[in-house]
């Protein structure tokens, strides 16, 4: 069975027993004709850490090929700092965060804060979505309240459209209640095993007080992984909703 069949048959299975059973196949050894590739698509460097670092973690320590696009690298995101500089150390934080997820950093140049949903855009997003050939693709839940993480949805689904739904795209979650609203999950990923290397790859992101991403008072990630996990019977789990739909026009 080539990666292809393999990601098709998970899909399947996926949309009735959740994404989890991507990463809890029965098949014990990955070969380089089962490997899955799975991109995340992020607005900003730490997005896709604290979104879906376990779930990213729990593919590559299995075996899949992970690439992180990072938007922007997060040029306006450290006060007082320019934006050369921070775009500096918020590249070095992302590229220490990929290491330990086991993942491959890419930057689509976007400038953070200033992101844009264009013709230019979605194609260059599809470019670097077509040379990666994914399988399996997340990205930013549109129904946010930050700019650059709906331009981050927007260009991921057009990208979508214009590859023909040739990979299964899945959307996640971050500091549920103030960023992203109105998500109701469609999938899960048991991260109980992977939640510690999830939190060591978002305190790479120094610069953004990574405390303030599990503190109650914020964006209470921690809160979130326990919940998410309670609702599977688990210790942690990230969730996901699942794109589907016909491609009009």
């Amino acid at each position: 069975m080539n990666r292809r069949s393999f990601a098709k048959k998970s899909m399947a299975a996926a949309m009735t027993v959740g994404l989890g059973s991507l990463t809890a196949s029965s098949m014990t050894k990955v070969t380089k004709d089962n490997k899955l590739k799975i991109v995340c698509v992020g607005a900003h460097p730490d997005d896709p850490e604290s979104g879906c670092g376990g779930t990213l973690a729990k593919f590559s320590n299995k075996g899949h090929l992970v690439t992180v696009i990072y938007i922007t690298k997060g040029e306006a995101g450290i006060k007082g700092v320019s934006h050369k500089d921070a775009s500096k150390i918020r590249t070095g934080e992302a590229k220490a965060a990929c290491g330990i997820l086991n993942a491959k950093p890419l930057f689509a140049g976007q400038i953070d804060g200033d992101t844009i949903v264009t013709n230019d855009w979605v194609e260059k997003l599809y470019q670097l979505l077509r040379a990666e050939k994914p399988d399996i693709v997340f990205a930013h839940w549109p129904i946010d309240s930050h700019k650059d993480h709906q331009v981050a949805s927007l260009l991921a689904i057009q990208s979508w459209i214009k590859m023909k739904k040739s990979f299964a795209l899945y959307f996640f979650e971050v500091c549920t209640g103030s960023q992203t609203t109105g998500f109701t999950p469609t999938d899960y990923v048991d991260i109980t095993a992977t939640q510690e290397q999830k939190r060591k790859a978002v305190y790479c992101h120094t610069s953004q007080k990574p405390d303030s991403l599990y503190k109650a008072e914020d964006c209470n990630h921690a809160l979130m992984e326990k919940f998410r996990g309670i609702e599977i019977n688990t210790t942690a789990a990230e969730a996901f909703v699942q794109m589907n739909g016909k491609i009009i026009g």
